[in-house]
Formats: structure tokens, C-alpha cells, sequence
């Protein structure tokens, strides 16, 4: 079994236990309290225990932890507080990835995978809207049809706007007002970058799950340029952990979790999300630490976490926070409330008090109990501060394990491709059809046609039909293939 981490020190020594690692946690506080700092020494030592972890690099910041730090003031003074003798630079394995390809490996999902609910959200849509894109979706799946980009998505929805009076009995109404709010939708979500998200190669989870030399890998997602997009960023990792639940199976209480993801900003995940939706990312943080995966939320103010899940973070870093409205002042009551009380600490005054780098930290311990609260410094981090240059970041992406698998976007047949295919074949004015055999398909309807068409092709094994597993339930994704 691993050995317990030590992330900080107050009167005494605060460990991390690598068993209750995946029991999720949270780090809160003010900007420039140390926040960064924290994520980025939890996320070393987890790495030197060999577990892989997952950290959006919102501020541009956190790049150089592939590579051993060297003196900093910063990191000598603390040092020499702590008192820490044989205290050593480290370096960590890195894969760097971007939803845009520019500072990363290209992140996809296809259309499917990310479902309607996520869509949805991702849209604007309201209930109307997400009950026709619902059945949009539907009538792909029935049809054969994949959806793999935003263009297989318009071609789909355009065709079901076209012909809405064929799908009415069996589907339900579809309005064209319906119809021409998504596609607007889908533009707006094109000129923030989406149409390069949504396509193939889609990302490997297991990809995520690599180690190196007995070490944990750390995948950094650039997200400074993708935080200028806040649902676009809060939706992918959304849909990243409705994966994760879904492709990894059962372990119960491992020693050490699988993988480790951290949420930054994590506010975004919960504004303006409908109730349904907030029920649903609570119940995916509950169910998916028995897959062996540690969520840890970061964000400026614990009152950006609903309580119900906020009540599943067994380990908190909790830095300074200001109290200048009413709304700040709750929130220290808040943050002081959720601690086990220590008899040596008013926390709610210690909350205010606090320097840059110190917090009040409780984890669980070997037994699952939260430990008392710990007013206490946080460890300085190994890795180097300042983040790579270009060409240092570029030459880390051209040794990475998965180099040359992502970089390449592919456009194999799906809906555009078929539908496309079918306006083709299908003549301005169709003659007369023969009266079909009994229980078939009328010749020159999509789910005739193209239904026939595709038989070979949904019995092989890229082309399975889409499926609503587990998570298709709770978040509207769908299965995958193998790669």
C-alpha cells in the first residue's frame, strides 16, 4: 500500500491517504491565496505514487511540471519554515492536450458521445428545444445514422425539419421554430470553436490513465483560450467524467485511485445548470468513486458548490476568503461550518487572517473520519514554477506516448455522408412504388433505404449501433468504439 502523502504542516504533519484519495475534495479561496499551489502539490505527490491525473491549465501556469524546479525565493522561504531538510526538485510526466490543437493533442467527442442533455445545455435550449433534439437524436439512432460532427448533426436536423409529417406518429411534433433555433445554436457554437471539438479520432480514456516510469502521468488541458467559451469548457469536462463513469469498471475501495480530476473553476459547472441536470452531476460524483475516480472541485468560493455535493468532499484545502458583502460573510460561515471543530481554532476568524500559502486543511483519515481542522502551510511544489516556452512545449507534445494518433482529424461516412448520398439518388418526382411486401419498409423512405443500406455496415464492429449505457441515462452520452 502507498504510503500517506504529506501536502501540508501546521502543529502537525496533514497527510493525503492514497485510499481515501477518491473520496473527492475541494480547494477554495480567494484569488492569490494559493490555490494554484495547492492543486499543483496534490497533483505531484499523487503522481509519485503512480497515480494519473487530469488539471485544466486555465491561467497558462501549470506547464512546467514536467520539469524539475530550481531555487525560487518563494519556494526557500517556505523550505526553510517547514523545516524540511531533504527537501528535493522533481520532474513529472506530461501530456498536454487542447480542445483546439494548438498547445496540446486535439481533444474530440463526437456528437453522440456527447448526447442530447449535454447538447442541450451547451446550446441554450429550452425544454421544447431539447425534447426535438431529443427526438433528433433518436430517429438517427433507429436509422443507423451516426452522428459524429456538427455537420452530420445539421444534415440530420435539417432532414427531420423536412420531413417532420413522417416521424409525427411514432416520434412525436417536430417544429420547424424547434429546428431553427438548434441550427442557430450550432452556429454560434461553431464561431466559438465547437465544430473543432466534435469529430474522430474521438479521445481514448485510457489514454488518460497512463504511467511512466512508475509515475502517474499528469494531462494538462490548455484551457486559457478555451475559458473565453465557459459552457464549452464546463460541458467537456462534464462529459469527460460522464465517460469515465461509464467506461471504467467497479473496483470498490482501491489502495489508490485510478485517476484523479480536478475541476477548476468550478462554478461554471453549476451556473445557470436546470435542476435535472444539477441532480444528475451530484449523483455522477457520488457513484463515480467506486470506479476509483477522485473528483476535487477548485473554485474562489465554496458557496459555488451546492450543497449536496459539497456534503461528498472529504478532503478540503480551504485558503483565505475575503468577507467584504454579505454574500462573502456567508460564505466564511459556510466554510467554517463544514470543518470538524478544533478546539485551538475559531475558524471563521482564521478564514481572514490567513497568508498566501497557508490553509485550513482537513482530510480523511485511514478510517474514512474527517480530521480535525489544521490551520497549516502548504508544502512547496517540486515541479518548475515557470510555465515551458513554445518550443519546450511543442518538443514535450512530439515525445508524448500518444503523439501522431490524434493529430489527424478523420471524416469517415456518417448521417452527412448518407443523407447526402440519398437526395441524390432520390429523383425530383418519385414514380409510382410497387405495394411493398408486408411488415418492409416503403422503398425510398430513410428508414427503407437507408436502413438497407446500412445492414453490413451495423454489423460490423465500428459500425455498432449507437447505445445508451449507463450514463446515457443520467447524462444522455452514448457508447464508444475501440480504437
Amino acid at each position: 500500500m502507498p504510503d500517506p502523502m504529506l501536502i501540508a504542516k501546521g502543529e502537525s504533519e496533514v497527510f493525503l491517504y492514497p485510499r481515501m484519495a477518491n473520496r473527492h475534495g475541494l480547494i477554495a479561496g480567494a484569488t492569490g491565496t494559493g490555490k494554484t499551489v495547492s492543486l499543483r502539490v496534490l497533483a505531484e505527490q499523487l503522481s509519485s505514487i503512480g497515480v494519473p491525473v487530469f488539471m485544466a491549465d486555465v491561467k497558462g501556469d501549470l506547464s512546467g511540471m514536467c520539469k524539475a524546479g530550481a531555487d525560487n525565493p518563494r519556494i526557500i522561504e517556505r523550505v526553510q519554515r517547514l523545516g524540511l531538510v531533504e527537501f528535493k526538485y522533481q520532474a513529472h510526466p506530461v501530456v498536454f492536450w487542447d480542445v483546439f490543437g494548438l498547445q496540446g493533442h486535439p481533444v474530440r467527442a463526437t456528437v453522440s458521445e456527447m448526447g442530447p442533455l449535454l447538447l442541450s445545455r451547451l446550446l441554450d435550449l429550452n425544454d421544447t428545444q431539447t425534447g426535438v433534439l431529443t427526438v433528433v437524436f433518436k430517429i438517427a439512432d433507429d436509422s443507423g445514422l451516426l452522428l459524429l460532427d456538427l455537420k452530420d448533426l445539421r444534415a440530420m436536423l435539417q432532414f427531420v425539419g423536412d420531413t417532420a409529417d413522417k416521424f409525427r406518429t411514432e416520434y412525436g411534433n417536430v417544429s420547424a421554430a424547434s429546428i431553427g433555433a438548434i441550427q442557430r445554436g450550432l452556429i454560434a457554437l461553431e464561431e466559438q470553436g465547437g465544430d473543432q471539438f466534435f469529430g474522430e479520432p474521438a479521445l481514448e480514456l485510457e489514454d488518460l490513465l497512463q504511467t511512466q516510469g512508475g509515475q502517474g502521468v499528469i494531462n494538462i488541458l490548455a484551457a486559457d483560450k478555451l475559458m473565453q467559451s465557459p459552457k464549452l469548457y464546463s460541458t467537456f469536462l462534464l462529459w469527460m467524467l460522464a465517460e469515465l463513469f461509464e467506461r471504467l469498471p467497479e473496483v470498490g475501495d482501491p489502495e489508490k485511485p485510478k485517476l484523479v480530476f480536478f475541476f477548476d473553476e468550478a462554478h461554471l459547472l453549476f451556473d445557470e445548470a436546470p435542476k435535472a441536470l444539477r441532480e444528475k452531476i451530484e449523483q455522477v460524483v457520488r457513484l463515480i468513486r467506486s470506479k476509483g475516480v477522485g473528483v476535487y472541485f477548485v473554485s474562489q468560493n465554496p458557496l459555488d458548490i451546492p450543497e449536496e455535493v459539497l456534503g461528498q468532499l472529504g478532503n478540503r484545502v480551504q485558503h483565505a476568503l475575503r468577507a467584504f458583502t454579505p454574500k462573502d460573510q456567508r460564505a466564511v460561515r459556510s466554510a467554517a461550518e463544514t470543518f470538524r471543530p478544533n478546539p485551538k481554532l475559531d475558524v471563521a476568524t482564521v478564514i481572514l487572517e490567513m497568508g498566501v500559502g497557508e490553509a485550513l486543511v482537513s482530510t480523511l483519515d485511514e478510517k474514512g473520519i474527517p480530521s480535525v481542522v489544521e490551520r497549516a502551510l502548504i508544502y512547496p511544489p517540486r515541479t518548475q514554477l515557470p510555465p515551458l516556452s513554445l518550443e519546450e512545449r511543442k518538443q514535450v507534445i512530439q515525445q508524448s506516448p500518444v503523439y501522431g494518433h490524434y493529430e489527424k482529424a478523420l471524416d469517415r461516412d456518417s448521417a452527412y455522408e448518407m443523407l447526402k448520398a440519398k437526395a441524390a439518388r432520390t429523383p425530383l418526382v418519385e414514380p409510382e412504388m410497387q405495394r411493398p411486401r408486408a411488415g418492409a419498409p416503403p422503398e425510398g423512405s430513410l428508414l427503407g433505404d437507408l436502413a438497407r443500406g446500412a445492414v453490413g455496415f451495423l454489423a460490423s464492429r465500428e459500425g455498432q449501433r449507437i447505445m445508451r449505457g449507463v450514463l446515457g441515462g443520467l447524462l444522455g452520452g452514448g457508447g464508444r468504439r475501440k480504437r
